[in-house]
């Protein structure tokens, strides 16, 4: 069974580092997080400050440390500055060894690859370390890209879940996804 203990491990790709958010890290995740496009189907609104950031910097590290979360930043090694967040929302392994996989980009790094090789990291991180058996994502049915994305790596479509978030356009509906541990790279 997995332990973080608070500690956020530091996953390491070709053109990636995945690692905890800082208060540094909050002026970058601001020009993100604020951006109608990137939060349209996040079920948010956009942020209206720094100092929000930070505080869900806060919140999401400290959620990592009572075990209910685990949210690395996405860096760019090139420039060193994060380019989206991405983790497991929750994760449950007492009978049901699942997780629920949530993640975003800034939008000038949108089509570049960079959640694919996010993904390559995250999901053997999943299935190996934390000993999930099944990877969930909610996707919001007109989100095309981040459909794409789970197709690409083998997430099947299971139902349509009626009104199952309320944002402040209402209810909508989502659609669950998920990848098993013994479909994963087949």
């Amino acid at each position: 069974m997995y332990k973080c203990g608070g500690e956020i491990p530091v996953l390491e790709s070709e053109r990636l580092i995945l690692r905890r958010m800082e208060k540094k890290d909050a002026r970058e995740m601001f020009r993100y997080w604020s951006d109608p496009e990137v939060v349209r189907y996040m079920n948010m609104p956009p942020f209206a400050s720094i100092e929000d950031t930070y505080e869900m910097i806060n919140l999401l590290n400290g959620l990592s440390e009572s075990e209910d979360t685990l949210r690395w930043g996405i860096e760019l090694k090139e420039t060193g500055r994060l380019i989206g967040s991405c983790g497991f929302n929750v994760w449950e392994l007492a009978g049901a060894y699942r997780g629920e996989i949530g993640y975003d980009l800034g939008r000038e790094y949108w089509g570049r690859g960079y959640m694919s090789e996010t993904f390559r990291m995250v999901l053997p991180f999943g299935y190996g370390t934390m000993g999930l058996n099944r990877i969930e994502a909610l996707v919001d049915p007109r989100n095309d890209s981040s459909r794409s994305l789970l197709q690409a790596f083998g997430f099947r479509e299971e139902g349509l879940l009626r009104e199952y978030q309320k944002t402040e356009e209402g209810f909508v509906d989502l659609l669950i996804y998920s990848l098993l541990k013994r479909e994963y790279g087949r």
